[in-house]
């Protein structure tokens, strides 16, 4: 039975952690544009990134079923190239966490680097300091606090999704049956002594990694 319950946990470890990667690469891109750049259809933009953060996830995997099938413009370009099929891997469940934990790290992101004074980027300017410069080692130490609770909330969405992955990676055993997939499998088939460990250890994992936020936060003083 412990078995049962630390595949899941491997995998939905695995997901959160690399759907938080791709947040935090793409999210701060996406962040400082519509926080520092004015541009024509940018209320779209912002609109687009919102619309998983309101849809329900079964429409967002639905949608992303649309996209990513063999039929999709993503899923077909992608199996002409490379032969892959993206739906019902862990890959899949990687990009539903992403999407569906994106508006998160979005919001809280582009809040704080819009507080940032937009007249201490303007001295690194004039300092000789590129934009990139400013924005490495001005703009984004001075939105930390943004940026962290950006990515801690990001990662608890990931570790908690549930109805997005089910649509696109569906529950294959030892392949994409995360804790939340696996909590609904034994519950339904009767097996509450296995979903007491899954929920069990799901509570354990998030008061772990809200523990380790309090820690970084203490550390770095934000």
């Amino acid at each position: 039975m412990l078995e049962d319950a630390w595949v899941p946990l491997l995998i939905t470890l695995k997901v959160a952690s690399l759907s938080t990667i791709l947040v935090a690469v793409l999210g701060i891109v996406i962040s400082y544009i519509l926080a520092r750049r004015e541009f024509r259809g940018k209320w779209i933009a912002d609109i687009l990134v919102t619309l998983p953060l309101v849809l329900p996830p079964t429409v967002t995997g639905y949608l992303l079923v649309l996209l990513l099938g063999k039929n999709g413009i993503i899923g077909q370009l992608l199996y002409d190239m490379t032969g892959f099929a993206v739906l019902f891997t862990w890959q899949a469940a990687v990009i539903a966490a992403f999407v569906v934990s994106l508006p998160l790290m979005v919001k809280t992101t582009a809040a704080a680097i819009s507080g940032v004074d937009r007249e201490l980027e303007y001295a690194a300017y004039t300092l000789g300091h590129s934009e990139l410069e400013t924005i490495l080692f001005v703009t984004l130490p001075l939105a930390k606090k943004g940026i962290l609770a950006g990515l801690v909330l990001s990662f608890a969405r990931a570790v908690g999704e549930f109805g997005a992955t089910l649509m696109v990676a569906g529950n294959i055993p030892g392949q994409t049956n995360t804790m939340s997939l696996s909590i609904y499998t034994a519950f339904q088939s009767g097996n509450d002594a296995l979903a007491n460990i899954l929920v069990a250890t799901l509570v354990l994992v998030s008061l772990l990694a809200m523990g380790l936020t309090a820690k970084l936060v203490d550390r770095w003083g934000v």
